[in-house]
């Protein structure tokens, strides 16, 4: 049972007599937990609603299109408590934090839900049969998760939960249901790649309703004091991963007529390697895990490029992380070569913050840019809008735009890839 916080004007739920403050027990007979429960009960085009108001019981029935929502909100977004991860694994990043980030930063969650809403991974340790009949049910898909191994001593010592290896077999479960599958695996040098990614890749060819996985590194800071030793990649060593999953990829081409495994582009950048072409990556499945990212821009900015027309004279200045530095630099030179009238400087900005070897731009705070760039920038800064907070003008450092701006005495303007050929120009 969960208490309606607002009802929203002329929706079905105000005309049906529905008001905030009531709670939502029932839909067409079945308990309401949460959101997912929610969302899948209302999509029937008559919804017989279970309300209790004042201690009484009440029942209320909407008519309305098939899928279309009723016009309720709750007190959170997930009608209930977010869940927090249960595991304590050893490449974990946020217990490489600093301190003096944005809170919600140290918050670890693991839940089902936000995977299917929101896109985030979840390594389903907290979860029972009961969630995964339930996610079978309501076709709950896709689902991403967090993997990093299928030997279940292994991912057990990794997540540092002695049930992380039992929860792999919900993944043949979900799969064999037809819920499709996203999966990620953090490398860690010596730990789980090597013959336990062979190992890992065998297995993902078991799940009949598989789409893509992204591996990546495990990121290291400099906050590392009291956790488990790990090593960074190195070009011999990062070279061996991208030959193992360009190897398996290939089986993908030939069977599917598209790849599925995919390194990402921190592996292409320490092996010193070209970074794959915007075809290899068929549609950048793992965008979001940094696979494809640099190459997604480069396609991106020069075809956005052959169609810009004219650029404003003048210079401006661009921020960004050290492994994005090299492709804006060349980029840079591409829209100057065609504008010589615009100068674009770019400065790649080291993250002091983190304290180690994390370069790529999503990372970098508005502290190292203005202990970097104060008084070295004119005119406007233009920043990748990964920096901040997505939807809101905040770093991780929990310094706003604003106040970034009012520091470096100059405007900022957070750019989307798509947005970057179109920024240099005005």
């Amino acid at each position: 049972m969960v208490t309606i916080s607002y009802v929203d004007k002329r929706s079905p739920a105000e005309r049906a007599g529905i008001l905030a403050g009531d709670k939502l027990n029932t839909i067409n007979g079945s308990a309401v937990n949460d959101v997912l429960d929610y969302r899948f009960y209302i999509t029937e085009r008559v919804v017989v609603l279970g309300i209790v108001r004042g201690g009484s019981e009440m029942t209320f029935t909407i008519h309305k299109p098939e899928y279309d929502d009723i016009g309720l909100e709750f007190e959170t977004y997930l009608m209930d408590r977010k869940k927090c991860c249960a595991n304590k694994c050893i490449f974990c990043f946020i217990d490489q934090n600093p301190e003096g980030m944005r809170e919600s930063i140290y918050f670890k969650d693991d839940d089902e839900r936000l995977s299917f809403l929101q896109g985030n991974y979840v390594t389903l340790t907290n979860l029972k049969q009961r969630d995964i009949d339930r996610m079978i049910k309501m076709r709950i898909s896709p689902i991403n998760v967090s993997v990093h191994t299928v030997e279940p001593e292994l991912r057990c010592r990794m997540l540092g939960n002695r049930f992380a290896g039992d929860s792999l077999k919900y993944l043949s479960q979900l799969a064999d249901a037809g819920i499709e599958l996203n999966l990620q695996f953090v490398l860690c040098r010596g730990i789980n790649d090597g013959e336990h990614l062979r190992k890992s890749l065998d297995f993902i060819r078991t799940l009949s309703s598989f789409q893509s996985a992204a591996f990546v590194p495990a990121g290291l800071t400099g906050y590392r004091k009291g956790l488990f030793p790990l090593e960074p990649y190195d070009a011999k060593s990062a070279a061996a991963v991208i030959d193992e999953i360009e190897k398996e990829n290939r089986h993908y081409i030939e069977t599917r007529g598209e790849g599925g495994v995919f390194a990402s582009d921190e592996f292409y950048l320490t092996a010193k390697r070209p970074l794959p072409d915007d075809e290899f990556y068929c549609g950048y499945p793992q965008l979001e895990n940094g696979v494809g990212m640099l190459t997604d821009l480069k396609t991106t900015f020069l075809l956005d490029l052959d169609d810009t027309e004219q650029s404003e004279e003048g210079e401006i200045h661009v921020a960004t992380g050290e492994a994005a530095y090299p492709l804006i630099c060349e980029l840079a030179e591409a829209f100057s070569a065609k504008f010589p009238q615009r100068r674009i400087v770019v400065h790649a900005v080291k993250n002091n913050f983190f304290g180690g070897s994390v370069t790529v731009s999503g990372l970098v705070t508005a502290t190292d840019i203005i202990d970097q760039l104060a008084g070295k920038v004119r005119n406007r800064l233009i920043i990748p809008s990964n920096m901040l907070k997505a939807g809101e003008d905040i770093f991780l450092d929990n310094i706003t735009l604003s106040e970034l701006s009012a520091r470096l005495g100059v405007p900022v303007r957070p750019v989307r890839t798509d947005e970057t050929c179109a920024a240099f120009a005005e």
